[in-house]
């Protein structure tokens, strides 16, 4: 099949969803967590009706509180500045106080100082990372051209999942944590793994048939691993979906970052940097 000869049509979906994904990012950002900013997060649940204005408006006044939102199982998620734990008790007492007796759900707190660790140490990681996958794969290939491109659908899968995560946020009030940094290294090596087997297959094709032109060979690699990378994602797919649907409160979002990155890397490694090859031979070699 011609594959190549709709490189523009895969190109223009790669643009359109990067481009709402980019402005969700420059607009709202991500929702970082207590893990990157540090703070207090203490989610309660009032055993009894309360004045849902009324209680927001006390909770808003006092010090170093930024936010209070009821979730969808009707708790209250209050996040604050990092504070002692006696604040947090003196505060607790005044609810109790005001608004009658609660139960204490969760209260997590860190310094801002280990927020900021944590969020350059994975930058670090991430530029260490796509440094290392740059050089190798242009080693092994022997063809920079190779590195270069295998490295651009990478990032074209870290955007998607950015932007997914940037929009989330913003409509869901979803938060970038830990477990989300755990989910975009592993999209990363997803990636990455099906985008070699098909210049690998390009690689040997080229050695097969020196009179194809590169466009002919690709159009054939992609032909004779499509089956294989699509078997092997859905096999991936249907089980981040599962964990996704009927997993726990605490992997839910993790799950459905893999997912995501699951489907972007199915799809960038044929049809992101297979095209992103084919142009770099035209053009730069």
């Amino acid at each position: 099949m011609r594959f190549i000869r709709y490189r523009w049509l895969y190109f223009l979906i790669s643009g359109l969803v990067l481009g709402v994904g980019i402005f969700s990012l420059i607009k709202w950002r991500l929702r970082l967590s207590i893990d990157f900013q540090g703070g207090n997060i203490w989610e309660i649940s009032f055993s009894q009706k309360i004045d849902e204005k009324r209680w927001q408006e006390f909770i808003k006044s006092q010090p170093g509180v930024w936010e209070v939102q009821k979730t969808e199982e009707g708790n209250w998620l209050i996040r604050s500045k990092h504070t002692p734990v006696e604040e947090k008790e003196k505060l607790g007492k005044e609810i109790e106080k005001q608004f009658g007796s609660f139960q204490e759900l969760r209260f997590e707190s860190l310094a801002p100082s280990l927020g900021k660790s944590l969020l350059v140490k994975t930058l670090i990681a991430l530029v260490l990372a796509l440094l290392a996958i740059l050089l190798y794969v242009s080693f092994r290939f022997k063809d920079k051209g190779f590195g270069i491109c295998a490295v651009l659908a990478m990032l074209h899968d870290s955007l998607v999942l950015l932007g997914t995560f940037s929009l989330l946020g913003h409509f869901k009030g979803v938060e970038v944590d830990s477990l989300f940094v755990t989910a975009f290294l592993t999209t990363l090596s997803f990636s990455i793994h099906d985008t070699v087997v098909v210049y690998d297959r390009i690689r040997e094709l080229s050695r097969l048939y020196p009179k194809l032109s590169f466009d002919e060979i690709a159009d054939l690699a992609i032909t004779q691993t499509l089956v294989r990378s699509l078997n092997n994602s859905m096999t991936i797919i249907f089980t981040l979906l599962a964990l996704f649907l009927l997993g726990g409160e605490t992997t839910h979002w993790f799950s459905f970052a893999l997912l995501v990155g699951a489907i972007a890397g199915t799809y960038s490694s044929t049809f992101t940097a297979v095209p992103l090859l084919t142009v770099w031979r035209r053009y730069f070699r």
